[in-house]
């Protein structure tokens, strides 16, 4: 009845259809146990009905999911690890509290790629994450739950949270919206921290406008969290209309330019790079300005390498507090030691293993000059690279990956040209810290196919504004898998 609705239908059932949020979270909550079990987007279901305040918002009543790397107090919160299973926190996440006091109602805790370290959503310790608009494919990851509720049709929004690409490239093969904003726009006080210098807190909704209305709630200043923005007190909603002629947007030619791909027999790329120069020709005729650019090659091939050595490093130091210790369930063992061994040893997957071991080399004293702070220069050349171009441009516009959702039996880990530059290049939103957004914009095998716009940062406004007249020209608004639609739920 209410599936796939996305924030102001549900507000107009709300507040003139007479329809109850306890109603709403009821067919909800249905809805949610009955996908489960196929698709495993969550990783605790909230089955008793709980709006914490009368406060009258956009978001009073509705339903949404949270990942479950995000603080809650008394909610299960495990960050999909197993050395989590049993963790219940004392305290609120910041963005958690700010969706409570504006009547937000919790539906679930999302499932996630494990501790946020991956980008396939087959990591969690309660199993892989299908995509609901093909059961054989990965959703991507880490924020995979949150996307896969939203793409189903559960949920209007979720919350997630992005340290490479991790709201927008589920985005992307899950054929809904996901933003990224300014770096220190949303307060991460609560969230799990990954990798510190890279972490953002994000939405995942089915349109541009929701994402608006969501993080005009949940951005702003925080005590609790130095690294957060003073509030820009700009109401993203009443920007989105704003006039985008003479907007300026560059795309890179290392990433886009078919020529470079013409030995590939890889058609589906092919065809997403057609369609994407479709598009810009599509938006060029809406009054955007859309010109090619040329960036060092070299710089974009260390973009994966760059940031797989500054997020392993920054990851394990951030969870050195995982000793079976403080959280989960302890081991048997002679000393401290032992029971730590153990500990670690069983409650991490191989993969998380892996970029401890990676994290804990690069921090070797005899080798941080040569691998991490090498890596953090690299960084500061791409971030200058992109801001000297953001002195002409308003925005920088490129397809969210070469491919739609990768099958479950494809390689993961192919270091070929178009993995490193064409799958990676959403990271540049997040070594600069910049506001960034991926939306649907054509089908391809009857799966949805994403492309990112990445601004200025500070300029969060004008990035949903110029989304907003690109999803008005793909006309790919509120698109979501109808697998299992009923007309009971």
């Amino acid at each position: 009845m209410y599936r796939g609705l996305n924030i102001t239908q549900l507000r107009d059932k709300i507040d003139n259809e007479g329809i109850s949020p306890e109603e709403i979270f009821e067919s909800t909550n249905k809805l949610a146990h009955q996908l489960q079990d196929e698709y495993n987007s969550f990783v605790t279901i909230i089955d008793k009905f709980k709006m914490k305040t009368t406060n009258k918002t956009l978001l009073s009543g509705i339903c949404y999911g949270l990942k479950d790397n995000i603080s809650t107090s008394n909610i299960l919160t495990t960050s999909s690890s197993n050395i989590l299973k049993d963790y219940i926190p004392v305290y609120d996440a910041t963005v958690y509290k700010k969706l409570k006091n504006a009547g937000a109602v919790l539906v679930g805790k999302t499932v996630l790629d494990e501790l946020a370290m991956g980008g396939t959503g087959t990591t969690a310790h309660t199993g892989i994450v299908r995509n609901p608009w093909d059961k054989n494919r990965m959703i991507g990851g880490s924020s995979a739950g949150s996307a896969s509720a939203v793409a189903l049709g559960i949920v209007p929004f979720a919350i997630g949270s992005d340290t490479g690409d991790s709201i927008r490239k589920p985005a992307s093969f899950g054929g809904v919206v996901g933003f990224k904003p300014t770096y220190g726009r949303i307060s991460r006080y609560g969230l799990f921290a990954f990798a510190s210098s890279l972490d953002h807190i994000g939405t995942l909704t089915r349109n541009v406008h929701d994402a608006a209305a969501v993080v005009d709630i949940i951005k702003g200043l925080d005590p609790n969290d130095m690294t957060t923005l003073k509030d820009d007190n700009k109401n993203y909603v009443s920007s989105l209309e704003n006039d985008i002629k003479g907007k300026k947007l560059f795309y890179i030619k290392e990433i886009c330019d078919k020529k470079l791909y013409q030995d590939s027999n890889d058609e589906v790329m092919l065809k997403i790079l057609d369609e994407f120069h479709k598009m810009l020709d599509k938006l060029r005729n809406q009054g955007f300005i859309i010109e090619e650019v040329s960036i060092d090659k070299q710089l974009l091939e260390a973009l994966y390498p760059t940031y797989m050595s500054i997020s392993c490093a920054e990851a394990t130091s951030n969870n050195a507090n995982l000793t079976g210790i403080q959280f989960g369930p302890r081991n048997d063992g002679s000393s401290y030691q032992e029971i730590m061994m153990k500990d670690r040893t069983l409650g991490f997957s191989e993969l998380i293993k892996r970029r401890f071991i990676l994290g804990s080399f690069i921090l070797q004293k005899e080798n941080q000059e040569k691998l991490f702070l090498n890596a953090c220069r690299i960084r500061r050349l791409i971030v200058d690279k992109i801001n000297e171009l953001f002195k002409d441009y308003d925005g920088m516009i490129l397809p969210a990956s070469g491919s739609i959702a990768p099958k479950f039996d494809d390689s993961s880990e192919k270091l070929s040209e178009k993995y490193l530059i064409l799958e990676n290049h959403l990271v540049i939103g997040n070594f600069g810290g910049f506001p960034s957004i991926t939306l649907p914009f054509t089908m391809i095998e009857n799966m949805p196919v994403g492309i990112n716009l990445t601004g200025r940062v500070k300029e969060d406004d004008l990035v949903l504004n110029m989304a907003n007249y690109i999803e008005k020209v793909t006309g790919l608004s509120d698109i979501y898998s109808k697998v299992g639609d009923s007309n009971e739920v």
